[in-house]
């Protein structure tokens, strides 16, 4: 692709990135107020209709992007996923964001280590290493043996595995199903989970905060519009890293907006394990070139 194509990309990453970390905020802030499993719930009525409506749009319809050669996987890797938001989601109201997501930043070390069990890819000693550095930035932003360990510390490290997991499912069922058919499976049976464990917590909601909801809604199906446009005009490899924008933006507005503290071992462990993950990412783009 031309350099242009890749600019559009990065600047469509970036832009996903800061509605990601909006959803955050928006979802610590109704989390803490309503059961986790409800909201989530809620959010995927809303990504279900609009994957249908998208599908429904492209040629061939639904019956074309339900269309798996795997259903079973495509079906876990769907409730993975809204299960791991759920987790992550409890982390934000347990832990905050700006600790949650400097946790959650490791996934992508996660990937890198489980790539070769999960699909048979050789990781040399250069990702190995960056990836045993990166989960010495883990350590330094938990601190375990000084002062108290936060068990609830381990909650994102759970999302964070339930999120490599899920892409390298992706990964996976890529081999034999195209991308629009992986996003309805996702979709719709996220929807089906969450309806059926979420329904069991339904609370009334006050008429300010459904419009809180909305706003959920909308951007969680908005971001995810940016994200596919983000791969669809430029090169993986050249987005990929413009994702960790997400920790940044989540920190900045986990401080300005819920007064939460940006302790020094936390900015400092999350330095490193960006770092690790821009080289695990870098080596996997030599490897491919």
């Amino acid at each position: 692709m031309s350099p242009q194509n890749n600019t559009l990309g990065i600047w469509l990453m970036v832009a996903t990135a800061f509605i990601f970390a909006l959803q955050d905020g928006l979802s610590r802030h109704l989390a803490g107020e309503y059961n986790v499993f409800m909201i989530i719930m809620i959010r995927y009525w809303f990504f279900a209709s609009f994957v249908i409506v998208v599908a429904a749009r492209k040629a061939g319809g639904i019956r074309q992007a339900a269309a798996t050669k795997q259903p079973v996987l495509q079906a876990f890797r769907g409730v993975l996923l809204a299960l791991e938001v759920c987790v992550m989601v409890t982390a934000f109201v347990v832990l905050g964001l700006v600790e949650s997501h400097a946790v959650f930043a490791v996934y992508p070390l996660l990937i890198a280590a489980l790539s070769g069990p999960v699909l048979g890819e050789k990781v040399g000693w250069r990702r190995w290493a960056a990836i045993a550095i990166g989960f010495i930035g883990v350590l330094i932003i938990l601190q375990p043996g000084y002062g108290v360990f936060q068990p609830a510390a381990l909650i994102p490290l759970l999302a964070a595995f339930m999120f490599a997991l899920y892409g390298l499912l992706t990964r996976y069922v890529a081999r034999q199903d195209s991308a629009a058919v992986s996003f309805f499976w996702t979709g719709t049976t996220g929807a089906v989970a969450m309806t059926l464990i979420g329904i069991w917590f339904w609370e009334p909601m006050a008429e300010g905060d459904w419009l809180w909801m909305g706003l959920l809604c909308v951007t969680s199906a908005f971001s995810h519009f940016l994200l596919i446009r983000a791969y669809e005009v430029a090169e993986a490899s050249a987005v990929q890293p413009f994702a960790y924008l997400q920790l940044p933006f989540a920190a900045g507005l986990g401080v300005v907006v819920f007064a939460e503290t940006l302790r020094a071992n936390v900015m400092i462990g999350a330095c490193v394990v960006v770092a690790a993950g821009l080289f695990t990412l870098w080596r996997a783009r030599v490897k491919v070139g």
